[in-house]
């Protein structure tokens, strides 16, 4: 089983574009980065188990309603009757979205450290908004840091939201102290620019990275595709798929989920098999998570695709 924890909350979105004199309808849908990343398990065919503070109002109740329809496993979620965080998304005419949040005294910034994970955990997932909103984050952090100690593969996306965190170096510093517990990181290019404002090119923040712990690290590059950075300083690139796009959001989460389900398809799921796994097994995980992306993109919201949409996850060796 895969353990994902985090924020699940409301997407706001606009179904056309806000001007001065025109606020458009807003369609909502579920989302949050960790609740899109248990999603795409569960629909992929991954067990998948969500570790959440999620409210009692209407807004949580169709939450955890979704997961359970979707088959992701509800038991370590823990309830509260604070309100449900929301997202207010504005899609761009390339796709890509920019949010504003509303997170003052949401229910995920409660949660508490569930204490060991049960046995039959392989993988933990984290990321987003619950790695920067206090005091949740810091249950977080303890889980990430204990369950890496005993072996659990831990995979981060931070998923930088900058106009939320107040101290931009003490996160920065926080962020590489993670690293050495960490089997996969995964980044936009987007966050390894924030991450590392200095790095130039970004390349070599990534490499350095790299180095510092993670078994690999998978950089996302929007229309330019993605790569993978191993340990070694070595790199394999894929491009990404052709997609008629309605809009991004979901589609980094899907690549999360789509590489984590790939490599528990495959029995990777430890850190030494994924730093030996060679260019062509990360070529076909990576052209996989593309794929699932590319679907995800091609829907409104983060509607990640299930397994019958996709090819096998099954490497196929030459």
């Amino acid at each position: 089983m895969i353990v994902v924890g985090g924020e699940a909350l409301i997407d706001l979105v606009a179904t056309e574009p806000v001007t001065a004199a025109h606020l458009p309808v807003r369609t909502s849908h579920p989302g949050g980065g960790p609740h899109n990343v248990a999603i795409a398990l569960a629909r992929l065919g991954s067990p998948a188990s969500m570790l959440s503070r999620i409210s009692t109002d209407d807004f949580g109740e169709a939450l955890v309603s979704g997961l359970r329809e979707s088959g992701v496993d509800t038991s370590l979620l823990q309830r509260g009757p604070e309100p449900t965080m929301l997202a207010v998304a504005s899609p761009g005419s390339d796709g890509s979205a920019r949010y504003s949040f509303y997170v003052q005294g949401t229910a995920d910034r409660f949660v508490t450290d569930p204490g060991t994970l049960p046995p039959q955990v392989r993988a933990l997932s984290l990321g987003t908004l619950s790695m920067v909103l206090e005091p949740g984050a810091s249950a977080y952090e303890s889980l990430l840091r204990r369950e890496s100690a005993r072996g659990v593969f831990v995979a981060l996306d931070p998923n930088v939201r900058a106009d939320l965190i107040d101290d931009a170096e003490a996160y920065r510093e926080r962020f590489e102290r993670w690293l050495p517990h960490l089997g996969l990181l995964k980044v936009s290019e987007e966050d390894a620019h924030w991450l590392a404002p200095d790095a130039e090119p970004v390349s070599d923040a990534v490499r350095r990275w790299a180095g510092a712990g993670p078994a690999a690290v998978v950089l996302t590059r929007g229309a330019d595709g993605l790569s993978v950075v191993l340990p070694d300083g070595s790199r394999v690139d894929v491009a990404c798929r052709e997609a008629a796009i309605v809009d991004t959001i979901g589609a980094g989460d899907t690549v999360q989920a789509a590489l984590l389900h790939w490599l528990s398809h495959n029995d990777a799921l430890e850190r030494p098999v994924v730093a030996d796994m060679g260019a062509d097994r990360w070529r076909e995980a990576l052209t996989y998570a593309a794929t699932a992306a590319a679907l995800t993109c091609s829907r409104p919201g983060a509607q990640p695709p299930t397994a019958e949409e996709l090819p096998s996850p099954s490497f196929s060796p030459n």
